[in-house]
């Protein structure tokens, strides 16, 4: 059995899958969209509008800040209603719809992070490794899969999920550290290079099916 995440795994094995067959392998990102230089420097959302992506804790942080980033978002869903009022009501936050995958990789280039803040588990997080591959840092919420993925302080930052007063900290701080956020940009693009890559993924996946047919001829050996 093959999980996309550490945290998956943990998961399927209290849910009774057997240790002993049970590995991790990612997703990956391909093709390559290539590092981006955070031109516009805006904060980016992607994803579903719904409550179990963090939407509401989202606008509410923004609602903190008070314009100190613009806001791009991203996506469709059942909170859209909400997310046009947000926009309709704060020249800081900008709802763009749906977007095709190059426009999405475009946007993050642009942009000085990517917030993920979904208040339910995920599976792996694609998002966060498709921002990686375009050197953007990602503030996350610190739940599930994704929390394995945001390495605190090294290619982003994470925050108390639901809480949109530390998730606009956690931005604040963020914003007040250029230095360290070209760090992050080049720590995420390394991250992405040497885990998230088509080439990398291929060599796990060959590596453990390997791993599989050794084990098939042990036990039929045996």
């Amino acid at each position: 059995y093959i999980a996309l995440t550490e945290f998956a795994r943990r998961k399927f094995i209290e849910g009774g899958l057997p240790v002993e067959r049970m590995t991790v392998k990612p997703n990956f990102v391909d093709p390559d969209p290539g590092p981006g230089t955070s031109g516009e420097g805006h904060a980016l959302f992607v994803g579903r509008l719904s409550p179990e992506k963090g939407v509401d804790t989202l606008l509410a942080a923004w609602e903190h800040l008070e314009g100190r980033v613009p806001l791009k978002i991203v996506g469709d869903g059942p909170l859209k209603g909400q997310v046009v009022a947000a926009a309709d009501r704060h020249p800081w936050v900008v709802y763009l719809g749906h977007k095709r995958a190059e426009e999405i990789h475009a946007l993050m280039k642009d942009a000085s992070v990517l917030i993920f803040p979904s208040g339910w588990y995920e599976t792996f997080g694609r998002v966060a490794a498709e921002a990686f591959a375009t050197a953007t840092p990602v503030i996350a919420a610190d739940i599930g899969a994704i929390a394995e993925l945001v390495d605190h302080g090294r290619v982003g930052l994470r925050f108390r999920p639901g809480d949109p007063e530390d998730l606009a900290a956690q931005v604040d701080w963020f914003l007040s550290h250029p230095e360290e956020q070209a760090r992050m940009r080049w720590r995420a693009r390394a991250e992405f290079e040497a885990r998230y890559t088509a080439e990398r993924n291929y060599r796990m996946l060959v590596a453990i099916y390997a791993s599989a047919l050794k084990g098939e001829q042990t036990q039929q050996q045996a």
